[in-house]
């Protein structure tokens, strides 16, 4: 791109920045420091904004850069992250969102903490929350580093790294100063820019091929190189019996990773009652649902129009699809129109990327404080020196991400999502379900249960060949790779959730009736509720 269309593109950002700022500015004047206001909101949203924030929150890179990606890439095969991404709110909808909201507090720990011994499950799930957070923040902080990198001419390294340091440095702003008051208001904007541009592109797809579909999938299986074949499973998943089943792991990983996510979670304590977190996820689901309708629109767009070959000469994984869709669609990189539809498009996905940061550190940080530290200093720890600390971690786990952000710049962000999603079913998804629906699950065995799920899915990610033994690897010159698979979904769900059976009738502890009773009609009535 020229001068003159960079400059129009970091005005974009810019602006865009100035904004969230300004909400982060505008809620810190107007905070009175408690920890139900800084990791709740105060529970003061509506439904509808609620919702809007969740689609916000959810929507992240990996659904506007990934999957698009990977559509162009691979056709057929990337649908499957749009689907899954998708079907997952159902497990949420019917099986946590309200008992969640009944139950809880601030934070997963509560839930699970409100029947067992508090210092073991909270330290657990703890630890479970801030592993999956900075696995999230890795794609958020990749996604950001390709933008960049495609909007300076991929320049180098040194303006991908600036990009990731100010990404980090911008979502500690955001947590410290503004909250869950602000990071909420700023996903609302942002899930209206997003859905926005998703429109936008959409019609003019849709526009170059007359409104037919048909003709757009043709299109893009004659531009692919594939012909037929890249309409039909199994391009990047069916090599093999390894690949399908890296595939049926990926897609379980997917749709039960969701309702365990500490991010997706803590949205349901932002509104008053069970009612209002029920009404939040189905507005989220609309909305979630016709973006991911528009990524498949956009991913063969892409592969129609600007072709995987040019996708994937921009970024080997993909993540530069939809920008360069977008120079397309406005009349070519070089042109006025191409460059304005461009800067709009980057900007919108640097919107999203900054606005997703910040709900993950927020949730990273309150787990830090609210779960870890307030366990280990129970006896000492008030809220407003819980909230300090909970600051004091946004910076930590922000340092965190910037530094493995920049180590994995180079793989898909979709995909990386893919491997938090498996954590978080892992871990986080059993021990949940176990505690609201199993009256004899003691602590023993919710214990075992996360640290069952998150320790398999870690070390089966590190000897995968997402680590080592191949060219598209983050050490590609070494090999450690001993377990096949990408994602461990299909090993380490199961293993958590066999963790916490074994701990249970293994465990000596009698599970409390009488707790469970009282967990039991709260999370179905609300009685007693926060």
């Amino acid at each position: 791109m020229t001068t003159e269309h960079q400059t129009l593109a970091l005005i974009l950002f810019s602006l865009f920045i100035a904004v969230t700022l300004g909400i982060t500015t505008w809620v810190s004047r107007n905070r009175h420091g408690s920890a139900e206001e800084f990791y709740a909101g105060g529970r003061l949203f509506s439904p509808m904004e609620n919702g809007f924030a969740i689609a916000g929150d959810y929507m992240s890179a990996a659904s506007f850069l990934g999957i698009s990606g990977l559509i162009a890439l691979f056709g057929y095969d990337g649908l499957l992250y749009s689907v899954g991404f998708l079907v997952a709110w159902l497990v949420v909808l019917f099986l946590v969102a309200e008992l969640v909201r009944n139950c809880g507090r601030f934070t997963l720990a509560d839930v699970i903490a409100a029947r067992m011994s508090e210092r073991p499950v909270r330290i657990a799930a703890g630890i479970s929350s801030v592993v999956v957070s900075v696995l999230y923040l890795i794609a958020q902080m990749v996604g950001a580093g390709s933008l960049v990198g495609l909007l300076l001419g991929n320049s180098g390294t040194v303006a991908r790294t600036l990009t990731v340091v100010g990404v980090g440095a911008l979502m500690v702003v955001y947590v410290s100063f503004g909250g869950m008051r602000a990071t909420t208001w700023i996903q609302i904007v942002k899930a209206v820019l997003l859905m926005g541009g998703a429109i936008t592109l959409t019609v003019l797809v849709l526009l170059r091929f007359h409104g037919n579909f048909d003709q757009l999938l043709t299109s893009a299986a004659d531009r692919s190189g594939h012909g037929r074949a890249f309409l039909s499973p199994g391009l990047r998943y069916g090599g093999d019996w390894t690949a399908r089943i890296d595939f049926m792991s990926l897609g379980l990983a997917l749709v039960l990773g969701t309702a365990g996510l500490p991010h997706i979670l803590s949205r349901f304590y932002t509104v008053p009652t069970a009612r209002s977190a029920r009404r939040s996820v189905v507005w989220a689901i609309a909305l979630i649902g016709g973006f991911y309708l528009m990524t498949i629109v956009l991913g063969f767009g892409a592969a129609a129009l600007v072709g995987p070959d040019e996708v994937r000469a921009s970024n080997a994984s993909g993540n530069t699809a939809v920008p360069l869709l977008a120079a397309f669609l406005g009349g070519g990189a070089e042109t006025t129109g191409g460059a304005v539809l461009f800067a709009f498009v980057a900007a919108i996905a640097f919107a999203t990327i900054l606005a997703v940061v910040a709900g993950i550190t927020l949730a990273s940080s309150a787990s830090v404080a609210h779960d870890l530290y307030a366990s280990l200093k129970r006896r000492h720890a008030r809220q407003r020196s819980e909230v300090a600390v909970a600051r004091g971690a946004a910076v930590g786990i922000g340092a965190v991400a910037i530094a493995l952000g920049l180590l994995a710049q180079d793989l898909n962000v979709a995909f990386l999502v893919g491997l938090a999603f498996a954590v978080a079913a892992s871990a986080n998804l059993p021990v949940l379900l176990y505690s609201l629906f199993w009256r004899g699950f003691t602590t023993r065995g919710a214990v075992w249960s996360v640290y069952g799920g998150l320790i398999p899915a870690v070390l089966l990610v590190l000897v995968s060949p997402v680590v080592s033994g191949s060219a598209e690897s983050l050490f590609p010159a070494v090999d450690f790779q001993y377990f096949p698979l990408q994602n461990p979904g299909i090993v380490s769900i199961p293993l958590g959730f066999l963790a916490g059976w074994l701990g249970t009738v293994t465990s000596g502890e009698e599970a409390d009736e009488a707790k469970h009773a009282e967990t039991e009609v709260r999370s179905l009535t609300g009685a007693g509720a926060v």
